[in-house]
């Protein structure tokens, strides 16, 4: 059970809501707070105070008086005009991430929303009742507009949802989960329209993807270089220290780790080779510099999911303050960084495969097989490695450098998060093919050194692979061999059985 208190959240609890189905609540203090949010706004409007979404229209109509009689129309119509998002839907997991992040930013008690909203998300959550979201019509400010609204018009009984594998009216999908539709009051349209959640959401899980594909990054990258007997001399932390950027440190003592006990690698001891080419000797500084980069994507997201990203926001004096926290620029330029990173995790990944495969490079046999010629052997594995990290490349420029003014004029500059987002995440799983197929690789690369052992790490890997994908002799389809493995990455299979045999890596 998570407990949702505004300010708390992690990636890891991410994950759980949204792919492990695991249910939420509000604490105690978080619905006290919200309450007495509420009753101060609702105080500062039976007084005559103008607000911003409340009393007023919204974007370039905010200086049109709202009736008092029209408040509640005012909500519906929000809803109603602002969901026109087009595109494929959002994955149930990024759904549920963007129900529990907008829940949360709720439950900071900034919004001026009664309680009850925040608790009907969560309803939506433990009920598994899931909007339909298309993907595409966020600019990243004010918030995910679009998205937002689709969600927001389910808890009207509006829209349309999924549950129990089939999409229904909205207002049917929460008859079948037993959930009553909401009617809005005043603000609470716009509270759920008006902030980061989705692009955050997305972006969470993004990130906490990237820094698990990052291990196996790094568990694979060890098997290639047993493969291709490189020399660990250039992972010295007593060198590596003397240029301390973030995340170097880190990967250069994995890399330590994962090759202990290697049998190999004093095979090859000599003069005869001065220097590593860079896909060996620099994974420390590569990989490192991955992670920075995600590391840095984290704690932004991290701090823009347990913020009152709303707006305007409710002082708790009941003052409307009208600001820029819906403004999801900080997240954009992070996962465009996100989306940097898997370029070069890709592109430096793929450079490994290709030496592998290349005789004259790995002193392995030619394509990884011994009947070259009649057999092509793991020559397309690298064709298809290469599509995917030139894919990267272009997913690498950057979302957040573009903007497209809107609401005429008023919204003159936005930073195009939920792109960004949506890259990121194209990027991460374009990187994990390419880490796929690097395992595949090394580990045929490790047959031809044979009795010789890798190290602990690369051991472990590989005797996992080997248990259910085996050698390859004859010429086969591959396709099934690396979504095999793709499928052990995702569960962490391959990563947990380095880990238990050379400890945890950082």
């Amino acid at each position: 059970m998570i407990s949702l208190d505004g300010h708390s959240l992690d990636l890891d609890d991410i994950a759980a809501v949204a792919r492990r189905g695991e249910r939420v609540r509000l604490i105690a203090a978080a619905a006290r707070r919200v309450e007495a949010n509420r009753r101060a706004l609702e105080r500062s409007i039976s007084e005559g105070a103008v607000a911003y979404g409340i009393t007023t229209g919204f974007g370039e109509l905010a200086n049109v008086a709202i009736p008092e009689a029209d408040v509640r129309k005012l909500q519906l119509n929000l809803l109603r005009s602002h969901a026109v998002g087009q595109g494929e839907p959002l994955r149930t997991d990024e759904v549920r991430a963007s129900i529990l992040l907008r829940a949360n930013t709720l439950a900071l008690g900034r919004s001026g929303v009664r309680k009850v909203l925040v608790a009907r998300l969560l309803d939506l959550l433990n009920r598994r009742v899931h909007p339909v979201i298309p993907s595409r019509g966020s600019l990243g400010a004010s918030g995910d507009l679009a998205p937002l609204a689709h969600l927001g018009l389910v808890l009207v009984g509006e829209g349309r949802a999924e549950f129990r594998g089939r999409t229904f009216a909205g207002r049917e999908a929460l008859r079948r989960a037993g959930v009553a539709p909401l009617v809005l009051e005043s603000k609470e349209g716009l509270a759920i329209v008006n902030g980061t959640s989705v692009m955050a959401g997305v972006g969470a899980l993004a990130v906490h993807d990237g820094l698990r594909l990052l291990k196996d990054a790094q568990v694979a990258a060890s098997i290639a270089f047993e493969a291709l007997r490189g020399s660990p001399k250039p992972y010295d932390d007593r060198l590596v220290v003397l240029k301390p950027q973030p995340g170097v440190r880190d990967v250069a003592a994995n890399m330590r780790r994962l090759l202990r006990r290697s049998e190999i690698i004093p095979s090859h001891r000599g003069p005869h080779k001065v220097q590593d080419p860079y896909t060996l000797r620099c994974i420390p500084q590569v990989l490192g510099a991955c992670r920075a980069a995600l590391d840095t994507a984290a704690a932004v997201v991290r701090i823009e999911m347990n913020s009152a990203t709303d707006n305007p926001l409710i002082l708790p004096d009941g003052m409307s303050v009208s600001g820029g926290n819906f403004h999801g620029q900080a997240v954009a330029m992070a996962l465009d960084h996100v989306a940097l990173a898997m370029a070069v995790l890709a592109g430096f990944t793929e450079r490994r495969i290709a030496r592998l495969v290349d005789t004259r490079l790995s002193e392995l046999p030619p394509f990884l097989t011994e009947k070259s010629g009649l057999n092509s052997g793991m020559m397309i594995l690298q064709y298809v490695a290469a599509g995917y990290a030139s894919d990267n490349k272009v997913l690498a420029h950057p979302a957040s450098a573009d903007s497209i003014p809107t609401s005429a004029n008023q919204e003159d500059f936005v930073p195009m998060g939920m792109s960004a987002a949506s890259k990121a995440r194209e990027a991460i799983e374009n990187a994990a093919h390419v880490v796929a197929m690097e395992y595949l690789a090394a580990a045929q690369g490790l047959e031809f050194l044979q009795p010789l052992r890798p190290g602990v790490g690369p051991r472990a890997a590989y005797v996992r692979i080997r248990g259910s994908i085996p050698r390859l002799v004859d010429d086969r389809s591959l396709a099934e061999d690396v979504d095999r493995i793709l499928g052990w990455m995702k569960d962490g299979a391959l990563v947990a059985a380095a880990e238990a045999a050379s400890g945890g890596l950082a």
